[in-house]
């Protein structure tokens, strides 16, 4: 039987989600703590996708396979108590067989989150401490170049992969007791590309470039073009939709 679980995490102490070498990740605690509701017997998950070291995520997706029916409300509740707090599982699910929580993604939703005002201790791991004022008006402007299918090789590592192209159907900006919101909904993100956009879009904000310099540094397929990546800690996974 195939599960789906809805899940939520701080990433803070995290290496990232994705298992690594001395390291410990999302993807390991969830999966030992599996382990152990299944009688010690592995379990692997299959994720919507992959965060970085300190990106956060409030309905992120994974599905794993069991040889038995189980009690979804039972499942959930002995999953959350021994999970460590930073991770919750939101839902569980049973899905069919065939379904793949990254394969049959339709759209994913991330959000950043940037502080224009006084620095806050309290929240620097949950929002970029910019702490200056920005040009919003001008942000608004660039955010029109960067909506629609483009290729986006010049705001993701170089060299990452082959296919550069992604859509990006809305992007919307809001800003509320100084702190300004980007969300992107598109149907898929290539690696950093949404830290490498605010980095740009900060620069736009700062009038260091302008709004319609997107245009260019999509065409010239160029890392060095765009701005710097933005910090890990104003990133979210905020959704994944499969409809």
């Amino acid at each position: 039987m195939r599960y789906l679980i809805t899940f939520s995490y701080d990433g803070t102490n995290y290496s990232g989600y994705q298992i690594q070498p001395n390291e410990y990740s999302i993807q390991e605690e969830i999966e030992k703590k599996l382990s152990i509701i299944n009688g010690n017997n592995k379990v692997k998950i299959f994720s919507s996708g992959r965060t970085d070291k300190g990106v956060h995520a409030n309905n992120a997706k994974a599905h794993f396979d069991l040889d038995k029916e189980i009690d979804l409300n039972k499942f959930k509740h002995s999953l959350n108590s021994l999970l460590n707090d930073d991770i919750y599982i939101k839902d569980i699910k049973k899905v069919n067989n065939d379904f793949h929580s990254r394969f049959d993604i339709k759209k994913k939703e991330y959000i950043y989150k940037i502080n224009l005002g006084d620095y806050n201790p309290c929240n620097r791991n949950y929002v970029y401490q910019y702490n200056k004022e920005l040009n919003i008006n001008n942000i608004k402007e660039a955010i029109t170049y960067l909506e629609g299918t483009h290729n986006f090789k010049a705001f993701t590592k170089e060299d990452e992969q082959n296919d550069f192209v992604r859509t990006i159907y809305k992007i919307n900006i809001t800003l509320e007791k100084d702190i300004l919101t980007l969300s992107f909904l598109g149907n898929g993100f290539l690696r950093y590309m949404i830290r490498n956009m605010v980095g740009t879009l900060i620069n736009i904000g700062e009038n260091k470039i302008k709004p319609e310099d997107i245009k260019q540094i999509l065409l010239s397929e160029d890392r060095k073009k765009a701005g710097i990546k933005a910090p890990a800690c104003g990133l979210y996974l905020n959704n994944v939709f499969y409809e």
